[in-house]
């Protein structure tokens, strides 16, 4: 792991890359299906059912215990703009 470029949660990408608070949750949603459809690498934690905090996520992905390195980020962010 990178010290000088720690992996993000999902939740931290998805700020990062919204341009305002209202947009993050659509970001995070948009991440989440990347993730699921093997188009992003991230490390998945996802909720029991009983657990669920939060707006849902596709495949129950935990947004605040998923991480996601910078560089695939970056990667993602080219591959899909907007």
């Amino acid at each position: 792991m990178d010290s000088h470029n720690p992996p993000l949660s999902l939740h931290e990408a998805a700020q990062l890359l919204a341009a305002s608070p209202e947009a993050a949750h659509d970001l995070e949603v948009r991440l989440a299906h990347a993730i699921e459809h093997g188009e992003l690498h991230a490390n998945v934690k996802r909720w029991a059912t009983e657990q669920w905090e939060g707006r849902q996520l596709p495949g129950n992905i935990n947004r605040l215990e998923t991480f996601i390195g910078r560089p695939e980020l970056d990667v993602w962010q080219q591959q899909n703009p907007g």
